[in-house]
């Protein structure tokens, strides 16, 4: 019976913890203030990197909407792209948000207020198909879009 009892806890010490998002802010992002090396991520932003994250922020207002991915910020933004082109006022805070794989084609229609989103952080530099080079994606959970009306029909080939 001895033996059992301890079976049973070993198998119950190696199944994965299920933890809880980690709380991450846009401030916590990078180092304040700016050095004279730039921007500096912080060791919350290192540590979160591959790990599941809960991050609050607003989806940046877009003339034309993305597909399959969206970009968030600690603020409200609006973008012109056809007036702006390249000069955006995005934050360097902004993290690209990627749908999750079974949800790539579809349409991200605006949704104005702030949005609590859960999903992988991941950072580093990456460049899309657009050739914009993002440098913190929030991969979202299937589960993270359940709450969220943000989500069209798949965009028509």
């Amino acid at each position: 019976m001895k033996t059992f009892s301890l079976l049973v806890l070993a198998c119950l010490l190696a199944l994965p913890a299920t933890a809880a998002p980690v709380e991450l802010s846009f401030s916590e992002f990078f180092s304040q203030p700016i050095g004279p090396r730039g921007l500096e991520p912080t060791a919350k932003l290192m540590a979160a990197n591959g790990r599941e994250v809960r991050l609050v922020g607003y989806m940046v207002q877009r003339e034309q909407p993305l597909t399959g991915r969206f970009l968030l910020t600690p603020r409200p933004v609006a973008m012109v792209e056809h007036a702006d082109g390249e000069a955006d006022d995005l934050p360097a805070s902004a993290v690209t948000v990627l749908l999750p794989e079974s949800r790539r084609t579809h349409v991200v229609v605006h949704q104005s207020g702030p949005l609590a989103l859960t999903g992988r952080l991941e950072y580093g530099p990456a460049e899309d198909e657009s050739g914009r080079v993002s440098w913190i994606r929030l991969h979202l959970t299937p589960a993270a879009l359940a709450d969220q009306a943000s989500v069209a029909a798949p965009q028509p080939h």
